[in-house]
C-alpha cells in the first residue's frame, strides 16, 4: 500500500507581522510585512487600508526582492577613479557628511545659487525644498518637470488640482470613463480595483491610447490615436458637444467662470474690490460673480464686454474643431468621434445622477439634492509629455466642465487637501542672499509677468531656466536641464550638483549618452566643469557612477518616511489621510535614510531651523522631524493624532505620534461629512472644514470658480503682443502669442513640425510596464523574470513593409542618433507608431548586473534618440525640446525611420562599462537563511 506524502498546506510564515507603507510605485499601497527571525519573509496587502483594501500587485509582493537586492549600496563612498568609472572608496559617515559639509559652507557663504539640489521620485519633497531653502539657494526641484507638470499646472490653474495621485473618478457611479494615456505603473492598484468596480456593474471604458496594454486591453472601446494630436481629438468631442447644445449651463453659471465678462484686452472686468463682473440679465447691470440670486448672461456684448462662454463657443464651433477636420490627423475616423461625442452628451444628460445630499454653496444658495453627471475621465503622461501637453491637459479639463463632470457624483473627484486654486498657491521665488535663506519657495504659480524668475540684466535666476520666458508655468521646475545648462555655464556655472533618487545618467535624461559626457567633461585645466557631484540612492545605478560623493540610502523598509498632507497624501475623495514608513527591519549596512542624512548635513552646516541659537541640531533624524517640525503654529508634516493624540489637522507636536500610526497599520483618515464631499470649490461645508484642517495658509475659506479661461495666460500673451512693464526677448514672442492662449488650443508638435516627416516617418513611444517603476524595479530578481528584455513593438504595417520577421533586428533612427535593437510584431498600435518598455535596458556594470545580463545585451533605452534641444531650425538659435508653457520635456514628440539590421550580439550604442562598488550579485539567489 503506497503511503501520500504528508504536506504541511500551512506552513507558518512568520512570527511577527509589521504594518507599513508601499514604496514599489506611486500607490502608496499599505502592506503587512511577516518577519520570521527579524528578517522578511513575505509581503502581503492591508486590508484595512483605505488606498488599496488588501489589495497588492506584483511589484508590492516583489518588495521583499527590493529589500535583498544585492545592487544595494553598503556604506558612504567617494570617487577615486574618473567619473563614470565606478571606482570607489568606503569611508565613514562622519567623513561623507564633513566632506559634503566642506563644499557646500563656502557655496552658502559666497553665492548659494550654485548649489543646484534636485530631487528625483521621493515623496520627501516638503522637507527637500525647505532645506534647500534654509540652505538659499534658487535652484531646487523635484522630476515633474520630465514627467507630469504639464498635467499638474493645467490641472491647477483650470480646476485648482490635477489627475494623477490628488483626484479619481467616482468608481461607484461612473457609467462612461475614459482615459487618455495611461500607462500601467501609476496609481495601478487603485485604478484596477476601480476599472473592476466598472466591469462588474456594466459600465463602458474608452480607452485612448496609440498603444493597446494594460487598461487599454481591457477597454471596452480602444481608440489607436496619432501621438500628440490627443488635444485636437478632445476639442473635436467639444465642437459636437457644443454644436448639438450637450452641455451642463446651469453647471457652468454655477461653478466656472463661463459667465465672467472679458475687456477689450481679454482680461477680466473688475468691480472697485476686484471681484470679477457677470452681466445680470435681470438688472441689466454688471454684477460681482459671487452675489446672490444673480441670472448671469452667457452670450452677447455688454457695455463693451463679452462672457468667456461667448468666447468659447466661437472658437470650438469654427469649421477647424469639426471632426471631419481632424479625422485624418488624429487616426480616428469622423464617425467614430461623432459617436463618442453623442455617448458622452447621453450618458452625461439622459442618466443624470441625484441624490438626497443637502449643500450650500458660496453664495448661501442652499441646495436640498447633489446632482451629477456620470461620465469621468482620467489621463497621465501619454498627454502629458508633449511639446503641446499643457494645453492638451487644459482641453481635457475643459470638456469635463462643459458636461458638468467635476466634482460630482458620476464624475471626476478631487482627493484632500485639493481642490486649491491658485490664489492658494504661493508665487515661485528667487532672491539670494549669502549666508541667508531664500526669500520664499522656490516653486509655486505665476499670476503673471511680473512673477518670472529674470534677472535685473535679464538672465535667469535658476539654472534649469524655469519661471523664464522660455517657460513661465514650470511649476515643477526643470530637472532635465540642470545638467546641459550647469555644463554650458548658462546662466552662470555651479559648484555642486547635489541629487537624490534621480538617475540622471540613464533613464531619467534626455540625451543619456550626451549627458554622460556632460558629467566627466573637463576644462581647458583638466577641471570637471561641473565642480563636484553628491549622489544619494539606495542601489548601485548607472548614476552612482558619476559622482564624486556617495550617501547611501536605506530601502523603504529600513527608514521612516512621510506621505504628508504637505507633499503627496494618500487621501480619497471622501477622506483624508495621511501614512508613514518605519523601520520594520533595521539596516544591516552603514547606509541612513537620505532625508536623516540631509537633516544631519543640514545641522553640520547650521542652517535656520535645523540648529537652535547655539548651533546644536534642533533633529536628531528624520523620525524626530516628522514628530517635532512645524511649517505654521498646530501644522506639522503628520495631520493625524496631534496634541494629546485626539486632535486632527492641527495641534500641538505629540511625541507618541508615529506609535500611534504604527498600531493603526502605518496610516491615519478621517471621512469628510456627508454634505461637504461633493462641488468641494463652492461648496461652504467642504470649505470651512479645510480651513480648518489647515489646507489653506489663509487659514479661511478660499471658494472659486474652474476656469474654463486662464487670466494669467493673457497676461503673458498680452506681453508678447508688446503691452506691460515686462516684455519677452522678441525670438519668443510668437511663440508666447500663440501657446499662451488663455483658451485651451492645439499646434502640432515641435519635433513633427522641425523634422523632415518623410524622412521621419513614424512616432516612437516608451511606456512603463505594471512590473516595473522608473528604473529600479528591473534589478529586481522577481520582476526581471517578467521584463528581463524589452523589444521595440512595430505595427503589422511596419512589419510588413520592413519584411520583419520574428527574432528580426532593426536600426532606429531618429534627427539625434541611431540604436539598434531588436523587434516584434504588435498588433494592437498605431500602426504608424513604434514603442518599447521604459527603463529596462541598464548599463554594463550597473545595478550589481552580470556583464551579460538581458538587461544589459538585449534590453535598451530610446533616450538615445532624444535631445534636450530641437533639431537646428537654421535660425541660428537651439530651441528647447519642452513645452512652451511649463518646459515639461517632450519626450512623446519623438519622430523617427526603421530599417532592417543584420542579428547583433547586443543592443547598441554600447556605453561601455562600469565598475560597481557592490560586486556582482550572485547567479542564484536563493533566500533561506541567508543568500546563497
Amino acid at each position: 500500500m503506497t503511503h501520500q506524502p504528508k504536506i504541511d498546506t500551512s506552513p507558518k510564515v512568520a512570527d511577527e507581522i509589521r504594518k507599513t507603507t508601499c514604496y514599489m510605485c506611486a500607490c502608496r499601497c499599505g502592506i503587512n510585512v511577516h518577519l520570521r527571525d527579524g528578517k522578511v519573509k513575505y509581503i502581503e496587502g492591508n486590508r484595512d487600508h483605505p488606498v488599496n483594501k488588501g489589495v497588492l500587485c506584483a511589484k508590492g509582493s516583489a518588495g521583499i526582492m527590493q529589500h535583498l537586492s544585492p545592487a544595494r549600496l553598503r556604506a558612504p563612498l567617494r570617487r577615486t577613479g574618473p567619473r563614470g568609472s565606478g571606482e570607489f572608496e568606503e569611508i565613514t559617515w562622519d567623513e561623507a557628511l564633513e566632506t559634503a559639509a566642506s563644499w557646500l559652507a563656502p557655496v552658502r557663504e559666497t553665492a548659494p545659487e550654485r548649489l543646484a539640489f534636485f530631487t528625483g521620485r521621493d515623496q520627501s519633497q516638503s522637507l527637500t525644498s525647505w532645506w534647500a531653502q534654509q540652505f538659499g539657494t534658487p535652484n531646487y526641484a523635484a522630476h515633474g518637470g520630465f514627467c507630469s507638470v504639464n498635467m499638474a499646472a493645467a490641472g491647477i490653474y483650470t480646476l485648482g488640482g490635477a489627475f494623477w495621485e490628488f483626484g479619481s473618478p467616482d468608481w461607484e457611479r461612473t457609467k462612461l470613463f475614459m482615459i487618455f494615456g495611461v500607462a500601467e505603473d501609476h496609481d495601478s492598484n487603485p485604478i484596477k480595483m476601480g476599472l473592476g468596480r466598472l466591469k462588474e456593474r456594466g459600465a463602458k471604458i474608452i480607452g485612448v491610447n496609440p498603444v493597446r496594454t494594460g487598461y487599454n486591453a481591457i477597454a471596452d472601446e480602444w481608440v489607436a490615436i496619432t501621438p500628440g494630436t490627443d488635444g485636437l481629438f478632445i476639442l473635436a468631442l467639444v465642437h459636437e458637444l457644443l454644436k448639438s447644445g450637450n452641455i451642463d449651463l446651469d453647471y457652468l453659471i454655477r461653478t466656472t467662470n463661463a459667465p465672467v465678462l472679458l475687456d477689450a484686452d481679454g482680461l477680466f472686468a473688475r468691480d472697485d474690490a476686484g471681484k470679477e463682473l457677470v452681466w445680470d440679465r435681470a438688472t441689466q447691470s454688471p454684477q460681482p460673480f459671487d452675489k446672490p440670486g444673480l441670472k448671469p448672461a452667457l452670450h452677447g456684448t455688454h457695455d463693451g464686454l463679452t462672457p468667456v462662454f461667448e468666447h468659447l463657443a466661437n472658437r470650438y464651433l469654427a469649421p477647424e474643431y469639426a471632426p471631419e477636420a481632424v479625422a485624418e490627423r488624429c487616426g480616428i475616423p469622423a464617425a467614430q468621434i461623432k459617436r463618442i461625442a453623442a455617448e458622452l452628451a447621453r450618458t452625461a444628460f439622459e442618466e443624470e445622477i441625484e441624490i438626497p445630499q443637502p449643500w450650500t454653496d458660496f453664495r448661501g444658495t442652499r441646495h436640498e439634492t447633489t446632482k451629477g453627471r456620470p461620465v469621468s475621465f482620467h489621463a497621465m503622461r501619454g498627454i502629458s509629455a508633449h511639446s503641446n501637453g499643457f494645453q492638451t491637459c487644459r482641453a481635457l479639463h475643459v470638456l469635463q466642465l462643459l458636461l458638468g463632470s467635476v466634482e460630482v457624483p458620476g464624475g471626476f473627484r478631487f482627493k484632500p487637501p485639493y481642490p486649491k486654486p491658485v490664489s492658494a498657491h504661493p508665487r515661485p521665488h528667487f532672491r539670494t542672499t549669502p549666508g541667508k535663506p531664500l526669500d520664499g519657495p522656490h516653486l509655486g504659480y505665476p499670476r503673471g509677468p511680473e512673477d518670472l524668475g529674470i534677472k535685473p540684466d535679464g538672465t535667469a535666476a535658476r539654472i534649469d531656466k524655469a519661471f523664464t520666458w522660455e517657460a513661465p508655468l514650470a511649476a515643477h521646475g526643470m530637472m532635465h536641464m540642470v545638467i546641459s545648462n550647469a555644463h554650458a555655464g548658462d546662466p552662470y556655472p555651479i559648484d555642486v550638483l547635489f541629487m537624490y533618487m534621480a538617475n540622471m545618467a540613464w533613464n531619467s535624461s534626455m540625451n543619456t549618452a550626451g549627458v554622460m559626457e556632460m558629467l566627466t567633461d573637463t576644462d581647458e585645466t583638466g577641471d570637471y566643469r561641473i565642480p563636484r557631484i553628491i549622489y544619494s540612492d539606495a542601489y548601485s545605478s548607472e548614476m552612482v557612477a558619476y559622482a564624486d560623493l556617495i550617501l547611501p540610502d536605506t530601502t523603504y523598509l529600513e527608514r521612516h518616511d512621510c506621505i504628508s498632507l504637505l507633499d503627496r497624501p494618500i487621501c480619497e475623495p471622501d477622506a483624508v489621510a495621511d501614512a508613514i514608513r518605519w523601520p520594520v527591519v533595521e539596516p544591516d549596512r552603514e547606509v541612513r535614510g537620505f532625508q536623516s542624512a540631509l537633516i544631519q548635513l543640514g545641522a553640520k552646516l547650521g542652517l535656520p531651523g535645523m540648529t537652535d541659537t547655539e548651533g546644536n541640531p534642533v533633529y536628531k533624524d528624520y523620525e524626530d522631524y516628522i514628530l517635532n517640525h512645524q511649517r505654521r503654529p498646530g501644522i506639522g508634516p503628520l495631520a493625524g493624532f496631534r496634541g494629546d493624540g485626539s486632535e486632527s489637522g492641527r495641534g500641538a507636536p505629540n511625541p507618541e505620534q508615529i506609535e500611534r500610526y504604527k498600531a493603526n497599520g502605518a496610516f491615519w483618515s478621517q471621512h469628510i461629512a456627508p454634505e461637504a464631499q461633493f462641488n468641494k470649490p463652492t461648496n461652504m461645508a467642504y470649505q470651512e472644514w479645510a480651513a480648518k484642517m489647515g489646507f489653506y495658509v489663509s487659514d479661511a475659506p478660499e471658494p472659486y470658480l474652474f476656469q474654463l479661461y486662464v487670466e494669467p495666460m493673457r497676461k503673458f500673451q498680452m506681453a508678447a503682443e508688446g503691452k506691460g512693464d515686462h516684455q519677452p526677448p522678441d525670438h519668443l514672442r510668437a511663440r508666447l502669442r500663440e501657446a499662451m492662449d488663455p483658451l485651451p488650443i492645439w499646434y502640432e508638435p515641435f519635433e513633427q513640425a522641425a523634422v523632415d516627416q518623410s524622412a521621419y516617418p513614424l512616432h516612437a513611444l516608451t511606456q512603463r510596464p505594471a512590473a516595473m517603476y522608473h528604473s529600479w524595479g528591473s534589478q529586481n530578481a522577481w520582476l526581471r523574470q517578467i521584463h528581463g528584455r524589452n523589444p521595440l513593438y512595430v505595427s503589422a504595417k511596419v512589419w510588413r513593409e520592413h519584411g520583419f520577421a520574428e527574432g528580426d533586428w532593426a536600426t532606429l533612427t531618429s534627427a539625434h542618433g541611431s540604436i539598434t535593437i531588436p523587434v516584434a510584431l504588435m498588433e494592437a498600435l498605431n500602426e504608424n507608431t513604434v514603442w518599447t518598455w521604459n527603463a529596462i535596458g541598464k548599463r554594463r556594470g550597473a545595478w550589481a548586473l552580470d556583464e551579460d545580463a538581458p538587461e544589459a545585451t538585449k534590453g535598451f533605452l530610446l533616450n538615445h534618440l532624444i535631445h534636450e534641444l530641437l533639431p537646428p531650425k537654421g535660425d541660428g538659435l537651439r530651441w528647447s525640446n519642452s513645452d512652451p508653457v511649463t518646459g515639461q520635456a517632450a519626450w512623446y514628440d519623438l519622430r523617427v525611420n526603421i530599417a532592417k539590421a543584420p542579428p547583433q550580439p547586443a543592443t547598441s550604442p554600447d556605453t561601455g562599462h562600469q565598475k560597481s562598488p557592490v560586486g556582482t550579485g550572485p547567479a542564484t539567489l536563493a533566500y533561506g537563511k541567508e543568500w546563497t
